[in-house]
């Protein structure tokens, strides 16, 4: 089984800056793709910000030039540097891993999730 650990989430004043991660553990033999979601009560889950391959990104346009997704292969983890944190980014971010596992079986599991709170 593959799981995720994802770290970092806290209370953060308006404009500032954070950084999470998320580590992926297990019989793991590639990973396609890690991403971030976030969800705030009563709303769907959306997108932020995924990373494919370690290579090709891709944004929601809500924080297009704000945030920054990286990953490193060697560690399978992947990062989201927060920047200009507006009120509205107030959420639980959970993270995804979609990949195959050491028996070639393909796996999408989701972190437990972590709340990240920005304050006017």
């Amino acid at each position: 089984q593959v799981q995720l650990v994802e770290s970092g989430g806290r209370l953060v004043q308006s404009g500032g800056s954070l950084s999470l991660s998320c580590a992926a553990s297990g019989s793991i033999f590639t990973i396609n793709s890690m991403g971030w979601y976030r969800q705030t009560p009563g709303k769907p889950r959306e997108l932020v910000a995924v990373i494919q391959d370690y290579e090709t990104t891709v944004y929601a346009d809500s924080v297009k030039g704000r945030f920054t997704i990286s990953g490193d292969n060697g560690k399978n983890t992947v990062y989201l540097q927060m920047n200009s944190l507006k009120p509205e980014d107030t959420a639980v971010y959970y993270c995804k891993s979609v990949g195959r596992d050491q028996s070639w079986t393909s796996f999408e599991v989701w972190g437990q999730g972590t709340p990240v709170t920005v304050s006017s």
